[in-house]
C-alpha cells in the first residue's frame, strides 16, 4: 500500500465512459464527492476478481461513511451488466475494454513471476474454498489488478498487487 497525491491527469477526468448504474457520462461525474475506491478488475473470469467483487459488497453493505466504489473492467457493457447482475446489481462500473484507464492509471500487466508465484496457487485454494469459481475469460488475462483511492481528483493511496491472488485486507 502507497499513500500519495498524485493529480488524475485532465484529460482523464473528462473522458466519455459507458458502464453500468453510472452518474454521469464522464469519469469526473462519477467520483464520490467524499472518496471513491476505484478498483481495476482483471477480467469477470477472474476467480480472485469475484471474491474481491463479494467481499467489497459485504463490507459495503455494513458501511455507514460517505465513500463509494467505482469498478472498471475490460468488456462491453453488456457483459457488465450480465457479471454484476449475478453478483452486485447496484454497483457502479465503467466498462474499459481499450484499457485506456487501467494504463492511464498505471495498473501493470503481469509479470512470468506474477502469473507463476506459489501465493496465487495458496490463494486460489483458499478462495475457491470460500465458493468462489472461476468463469469464461475474456480480456487481457495478463491485466493485473488495481485499487485506488480518490480524494478531490487526486490518488492518495494505491495497493499494486504483488500477484494475481495479492487479496488485500479491507477493513
Amino acid at each position: 500500500m502507497t499513500r500519495m497525491t498524485t493529480p488524475i491527469p485532465a484529460e482523464l477526468l473528462t473522458t466519455p465512459v459507458f458502464g453500468i448504474n453510472l452518474k454521469s457520462d464522464t469519469f469526473r461525474g462519477n467520483l464520490g464527492s467524499h472518496q471513491t475506491l476505484l478498483v481495476m478488475l482483471r477480467h469477470f473470469g477472474c476467480l480472485f476478481c469475484r471474491e474481491m467483487v463479494a467481499d467489497l459488497k459485504e463490507i459495503s453493505s455494513k458501511q455507514t461513511s460517505q465513500g463509494s466504489i467505482l469498478f472498471f473492467y475490460q468488456g462491453t457493457v453488456a457483459e457488465g451488466r450480465e457479471f454484476f447482475a449475478e453478483h452486485w446489481p447496484s454497483a457502479q462500473a465503467i466498462a474499459d475494454g481499450t484499457l485506456k484507464f487501467y494504463k492511464s492509471l498505471g495498473i501493470p500487466k503481469a509479470s512470468l513471476g506474477q502469473l507463476a508465484n506459489p501465493a496465487v496457487w495458496r490463494q486460489g485454494m483458499k478462495t475457491l474454498a470460500k465458493g468462489h469459481r472461476p468463469g469464461i475469460p475474456q480480456g487481457s488475462l495478463l491485466q493485473m489488478p488495481g485499487l485506488l483511492l480518490i480524494e478531490d481528483e487526486k490518488i492518495v493511496w494505491r495497493h499494486d498487487f504483488e500477484h494475481m491472488g495479492d487479496h488485500p485486507d479491507f477493513r
